[in-house]
Formats: structure tokens, sequence, C-alpha cells
């Protein structure tokens, strides 16, 4: 019996029926138009809002996995909740949807640990958004079964992100891996705000210097709940290889409801070599 950790927000965030849940995600991803894509894949970036909000934009994250086949998907998300601890993963041994299961690499978390001066606290039954709902447009991208590294960052700190990211470069060198953050951009500014907010933030992703994300926040110049996230996996593809970002698509959530008073804001993009 595979110890589950069985999914907090299916039914409310995105829908609880596989068959439903399935037909939305293939539609937002058949309407994810990119733009040419040169070199190979090594990480994307995608929000975490409800499907509802930032569906649309995160399906153009995961649209650019396209043909791919990865054995690995690591993914590093923010922690919104509090814990005492700088990085946590999931005690389960893996992550339930209602597509399926996804196991955890064990070994690679072991490695990963071994690898890194900083703990990564295992941690049951956590109620964290950010990490699980990029599960299911992972689960209907790949036609293969992969598995998962799972990383949540509660200590949102350079040091942190950065030791993270070089650890996770190491590990995933030579294999078959994907890199995968979960971030929104902009809450509750009005619709201009945002724009103007989100669009120097994701000016800082696309300049692929991680250490310009945490700048963007000090000085209040952009704003990203999952910055930290975003900086490891760039200074992670980076110590893969990676010399490209790309954003892909922008919107807020004001796009979605037409309440353009106070929104959130939603980017995707991909890096690449």
């Amino acid at each position: 019996m595979l110890d589950l950790r069985p999914s907090p927000i299916a039914g409310t965030w995105y829908s609880g029926n596989p068959k439903t849940l399935a037909a939305s995600l293939d539609e937002y991803l058949a309407r994810a138009i990119l733009p040419e894509l040169k070199g190979q894949v090594i990480a994307v970036i995608a929000p975490h809002a409800g499907h509802r909000y930032s569906g649309a934009v995160a399906a153009h994250a995961f649209a650019a996995l396209r043909g791919l086949q990865p054995d690995l998907v690591a993914i590093v998300s923010p922690y919104h909740n509090y814990d005492p601890h700088p990085l946590l993963t999931t005690a389960h041994d893996a992550y339930a949807t209602p597509l399926g299961n996804i196991s955890v690499d064990k070994a690679a978390l072991a490695d990963l640990q071994a690898k890194l001066p900083i703990p990564v606290t295992p941690i049951a039954n956590d109620p964290e958004h950010s990490l699980e709902i990029e599960l299911p447009f992972l689960q209907r991208i790949f036609s293969n079964e992969f598995k998962l590294l799972p990383i949540m960052i509660h200590a949102q700190e350079e040091t942190v992100a950065k030791q993270l990211g070089e650890a996770l470069a190491m590990v995933l060198r030579n294999k078959n891996a994907i890199l995968v953050a979960s971030t929104d951009l902009s809450h509750f500014k009005d619709q201009n705000t945002a724009n103007t907010l989100d669009r120097e933030m994701l000016k800082r992703f696309e300049s692929l210097e991680p250490e310009s994300i945490f700048e963007a926040e000090r000085h209040e110049k952009g704003f990203a709940c999952g910055h930290a996230a975003v900086a490891a996996v760039e200074w992670a593809a980076k110590g893969l290889g990676a010399n490209r970002a790309q954003i892909l698509n922008y919107a807020t959530s004001g796009d979605v409801t037409g309440d353009y008073s106070s929104v959130v804001g939603y980017g995707a993009a991909v890096i690449t070599k």
C-alpha cells in the first residue's frame, strides 16, 4: 500500500472529477500558442492559482514540455503556511490527484539532502496548494510515468535559494529531468499597478539573473510569492547549462473575472539551453 498524500484542493481549486479535469486541462493546453522554442527545455515557470484563474496562463508553460518524456520532475514552490523549517518536502510516498498517483523519488531526495547544507524536512498532510496545482498539468502533458522531487521553500532567502539551486543542478545532472518553478506575481493591486510591477518581475525572470529577482522584491519594484522558488530553479537551470529564459504568457485574475480593482498576476516562462 502506497502512503499517499491526499489532495486538500481537488474539487475546489480544480475539478475533482477525473474526466472533467482532463478535458479542462486539454482545452487549456490546446489553446496555448507558443513562439518557436530554440534549444533544449530545462525548466518552466508556472502560476499556481485555481485553474479557473491561472490555468490558461499555466498551460503555456506546460505546453513547452510537449513531446518530452522525463523520468523525474523537480518542482520547487513556496510554502504559504507557517513552518519553522527553511525547506520542506512531503513525508508521503506519492501525491494523489484525481488523475492518479505520482511517486516521490526518495533516492533523489536523499541525494539532494546529501548535497545540501540546509535540512529538507519531510512533513505529512501538508496543506500547500502551490506545488500540487501543477501536478494535473504534468499528468496530461507527459504520456509516460515520471517520479517527483517536491521541494517547498519556507525561508524565501537568497542564500537558501542559491544553495538549493546549486544542489538541484548536481542531483539532476545526467538525469532525464525537468524543473518546474511555481509562483504567482503581484497580489491585490489594481490592474495598471499590477501590470507595471509584473512586467518588471518578468523582466527579471527573463534576464536569468536570479539575484535580480531578490533585488526587485527588496526595492518593491516587483513581487512574486514564489520568488525564491523561481530563483532556485534558475540557479539550477544555469548549473545544467541553461542560457535563455523566455516569457510565454501573462495575464491577471482581472482578465478572467472582469474585476480590475484588485488582481493577482500570473506569468508563464520557459528556460532553455
